[in-house]
């Protein structure tokens, strides 16, 4: 329960219909290794302690009575576990039967639930038996034997004062299918979590619908959804039922179990996460007002993640999913500066090519913009300016890429312009100092603009987030241009999508094509302004410079995406990268990462207009307004803190 992750589980445990008392001993023996896995949630079917196909025994009162009783036991039985516990169970309530769930910790009975929606098809028809939840009844309370009164009803939500982000609500099986579920209310009323105690049989296609409803619902709520139905045990006489365990978080699912497997799921729900979602949404409105709030404690532990933590959250894990992202962003690119050719009546494209991986990214999606407005490729004009770091490799790459996408590609030397430069402003071409690397990037850039207005033409960007990101970019530079078409793709995407146009290439049979994009993949990647290596190779490579762009990204995501704290961001970068790097190592360009994030922010002030791809983007226009003279004090504090534990 450290840095708002709450450890849950979704048990089906073995069980005998009808027989409370083999039920109950399975269902604390599940508690017990719950509790001693760290788990503060645990989630158990509906009418767990009976067995949801009793039938007319739910109308024999031994049955009931025995039921009452299991759920006592299983209360005492809970004394000293550091965990909630939430069960199915029958009760009796002003003269009617419910289907309930009650919420147990420490001892104590927090609140009983009743079912809202009763099915009445088919083979499910629990209308022959219980009632639906009464309405109105906020005030009223249940005695239940020798504990005292419980909390009963509909309008109830259970908070932890030890962490109040840790907030659910509780609603049984088809309520979940109703039009408006009532976890619909409990999210608005504050609950993070939804848990569902259920009990759907197994038929063909069910399952499938089954995740469709929790992943979706867990989605429009901005909530975790803990799903617990009936498995082996159950009466097989009309029905199978699999142990279908789901817990999802804002639409993903984290953690599922296999259908007739063993009937257990668990993972770490991120309640801070999604306070910061709902905070961001201000569509979700709270209404906190028509709920009860039960309180409970739990001792604050820190638990090991079991959940994934990508290291790549860009980039989804899955090849067709990823695919589909790379062709869409393409099209997003695509589209963005056909419409710009469009509105400003150009017929021709600049692009300072390099060889490298942006400037790739953005000719081919050049070429698609060109193909859009039924332009030839061979208005997009590619332009390469050699100077001091220009090295073979990437000369090389530059002009067979143009030659086999066919655009117009012209090479101007600016080694003498640059050196004239120098003499101008006095700078001594030894000193390979900032100045020596700002005004070879200066000076490309104004070739680009000229050669634009002497074609009719407009100067397509090629800087990406990453870069944006840490200000690696040369102010009235690289920084500027007409359209800044990869300005939200960060670099590790970039990589991904330039594979992928590889593969479309080497799909295609263009095998040249195919061949020189790998290798644009394999070079290092380096603005090249400082002089190359005496065997010609690129000297200057970004990532010894600012940092391991894989690193970069991981912090821009959740920096940006949940504002997440440097501690959080830091505990999950362990996860995500495992071994793969020192602690003191992730700290050093997590400080470099906010360092500069801070520091450059007057150069994203003013960027050039270009495509929102994803759910991040640094344009002041849209998703970050930030001053530029913000201090970044209060993060830094944080890493200090967490370098001085490690030392």
């Amino acid at each position: 329960m450290k840095y708002g992750f709450v450890k849950v589980e979704a048990i089906s445990p073995d069980l005998r219909v009808a027989d409370c008392t083999y039920n109950t001993e399975k269902i604390i023996e599940a508690m017990e290794a719950a509790d001693e896995r760290g788990s503060q949630l645990v989630v158990f079917p509906e009418l767990c302690i009976t067995g949801y196909t009793c039938g007319d025994l739910f109308l024999q009162q031994s049955l009931l009575e025995a039921a009452k009783s299991s759920m006592f036991k299983i209360t005492e039985a809970s004394m000293g576990l550091n965990l909630v516990v939430i069960v199915g169970v029958p009760l009796e309530w002003e003269g009617k039967l419910y289907n309930c769930a009650a919420v147990i910790c420490g001892g104590d009975i927090l609140g009983i639930i009743p079912k809202t929606y009763l099915p009445n098809y088919c083979e499910l028809y629990e209308r022959r038996w219980f009632s639906p939840a009464p309405k109105g009844i906020g005030q009223y309370h249940t005695s239940i034997g020798f504990f005292e009164e419980a909390p009963f009803g509909t309008d109830l939500v259970f908070r932890c004062n030890q962490m109040p982000e840790f907030t659910f609500g509780v609603e049984i099986c088809e309520d979940l299918w109703a039009p408006v579920p009532p976890s619909t209310f409990r999210a608005l009323g504050g609950a993070n979590i939804i848990v569902n105690l259920s009990a759907s049989n197994e038929v063909i296609g069910k399952n499938q619908y089954r995740r469709q409803l929790v992943t979706n619902q867990s989605a429009r709520l901005l909530c975790g959804y803990v799903y617990a139905s009936a498995g082996h045990g159950e009466s097989t006489t009309d029905m199978v039922f699999s142990g279908s365990n789901i817990i999802a978080e804002n639409g993903v699912i984290l953690h599922e179990s296999v259908p007739f497997g063993e009937g257990h799921s668990m993972a770490e729900i991120d309640v801070a996460r999604l306070c910061t979602e709902r905070m961001r949404n201000t569509s979700f409105r709270s209404n906190f007002a028509q709920f009860r709030c039960e309180e409970f404690d739990l001792d604050m532990v820190e638990n090991t993640l079991t959940r994934t933590i990508s290291p790549t959250p860009f980039i989804p894990s899955d090849e067709k999913q990823r695919t589909e992202r790379c062709e869409l962003i393409l099209n997003i690119q695509a589209d963005g500066l056909s419409k710009r050719i469009e509105h400003t009546h150009s017929k021709r494209v600049i692009i300072g090519i390099s060889g490298g991986l942006d400037s790739c990214l953005a000719l081919l999606a050049s070429v698609r913009a060109m193909k859009q407005q039924g332009l030839p490729t061979n208005h997009i004009h590619a332009i390469t300016m050699p100077c001091f770091g220009t090295s073979h490799r990437t000369r090389s790459n530059a002009e067979i890429l143009c030659k086999e996408l066919g655009v117009t590609f012209e090479e101007i030397n600016i080694t003498d312009t640059v050196l004239q430069h120098f003499k101008d402003i006095g700078q001594d071409p030894n000193n390979t100092n900032t100045t020596f690397e700002n005004s070879q990037a200066r000076i490309r850039t104004l070739v680009l603009m000229d050669k634009a207005n002497q074609l009719g033409g407009l100067v397509v960007g090629t800087g990406d987030l990453s870069e944006l990101a840490l200000g690696w970019a040369t102010y009235n530079g690289d920084h500027m241009s007409m359209y800044g078409i990869n300005a939200g793709i960060p670099k590790t995407l970039v990589r991904h999508i330039v594979n992928y146009e590889a593969d479309l290439a080497a799909a295609s049979e263009r095998q040249v094509l195919a061949d020189c994009l790998r290798d644009i993949l394999d070079t290092p990647v380096s603005p090249e302004l400082l002089p190359t290596a005496e065997t010609g190779e690129i000297a200057q490579q970004t990532e010894s410079i600012i940092g391991p762009y894989e690193l970069h990204d991981f912090y821009l995501y959740y920096v940006l995406r949940f504002g997440f704290t440097p501690k959080k961001i830091f505990f999950i970068a362990k996860s995500a990268f495992l071994d793969k790097y020192e602690d003191t190592v992730l700290l050093y360009w997590l400080r470099n990462f906010y360092r500069r994030f801070f520091a450059q922010q007057f150069k994203r002030s003013c960027l050039p207009d270009g495509p929102k791809v994803g759910s991040i983007t640094l344009s002041p226009r849209g998703d970050w307004r930030m001053p530029s003279d913000a201090v970044s004090a209060i993060w830094l504090e944080e890493i200090d803190e967490l370098e001085s534990m490690l030392n």
